[in-house]
């Protein structure tokens, strides 16, 4: 039973997910709203919101401040882990569109076998290795449209791609220990609080040139959006987490790029070339596939 709560929970979660990218990448079209100041206003109140929240219902939200490592893990996870997916797959949005940004998150359940297989010292399964060459000759016909000569997107998409799957990753597997010990609300939203804190401090919030545009009611509408539906997919994503395993739950997270497909496609009239959506379908079947082979597997190389 636990396991359907968590395969339930990453699922609508990653729907969730999905449906915040078409509607950022509309901020960034139809008003030319800037990415840190998008995600620091998302962040800090987001992350404010959370903690009031646990404040009525009674929780000691400065507890996690007791002790050192704790705060240092904390502070960690709020800059690499959840700034870090959020400004990498924001930017992917900015500079390519949602559904390949979405996309791009399929490279997350291969670095993290990659990651597991080199802590054990051993090579990863025969059905992991399936998938991984699976998942990135669906990614190869995604990016290139089966043309060897040329990517379909531009080279800084392509790095914010990869760094969203690698920010993704670290994002998956770091504060297990965390939310394990304060709880998954709690370190959500601290580590939401604190990497918009940081976002604002690096790009300086103050001197947006952006503020006048809160004014307009499509963008403060879209805003609020995007911190309701954004915040839940977060919170359903690690609380996942507690029935599944990382690599599970990555891996499921598979039906946030059909979300924003779909989306995009009746809103924006964005659709993939035959090809690229063949690769898209084939990163779909692979990932598919891990779940399904993993089950029971995966929890063999995990406790070793």
């Amino acid at each position: 039973m636990n396991r359907v709560k968590g395969i339930a929970m990453i699922l609508s979660g990653a729907a969730l997910w999905g449906a915040t990218g078409p509607l950022m990448e509309w901020l960034f079209e139809a008003y030319g709203i800037s990415v840190s100041f998008l995600l620091t206003l998302r962040l800090i109140i987001a992350g404010v919101l959370l903690l009031v929240f646990l404040k009525l219902k009674r929780v000691k939200i400065l507890s996690v401040f007791h002790g050192g490592i704790w705060v240092r893990q904390l502070l960690i996870f709020s800059v690499l882990g959840m700034l870090g997916v959020q400004f990498s797959f924001v930017s992917s949005i900015e500079t390519s569109n949602a559904v390949v940004a979405t996309l791009f998150q399929f490279l997350a359940p291969v670095y993290l076998i990659l990651f597991i297989s080199l802590r054990h010292k051993k090579f990863p399964p025969k059905y992991q290795v399936i998938g991984m060459i699976g998942t990135m000759a669906g990614l190869f016909l995604l990016l290139t449209n089966g043309r060897l000569d040329e990517l379909a997107i531009s080279g800084i998409a392509l790095f914010w791609g990869v760094m969203v799957g690698l920010a993704f990753a670290f994002y998956t597997l770091y504060p297990g220990r965390l939310m394990e010990e304060w709880g998954v609300l709690l370190i959500v939203g601290w580590s939401m609080l604190f990497g918009g804190i940081f976002l604002g401090l690096v790009n300086p919030v103050f001197r947006s040139a952006d503020w006048p545009l809160l004014a307009k009611p499509g963008v403060s509408l879209g805003i609020l959006a995007v911190i309701i539906i954004g915040t839940l997919a977060f919170v359903l994503f690690l609380s996942s987490m507690r029935f599944i395993l990382p690599v599970e739950a990555s891996i499921l997270s598979a039906f946030e790029p059909l979300t924003a497909m779909i989306i995009s496609a009746l809103w924006f009239g964005q659709f993939l070339e035959p090809i690229q959506l063949g690769g898209a379908a084939i990163m779909l079947v692979f990932v598919t596939w891990l779940s399904l082979a993993g089950d029971g597997k995966s929890k063999e190389l995990a406790e070793e």
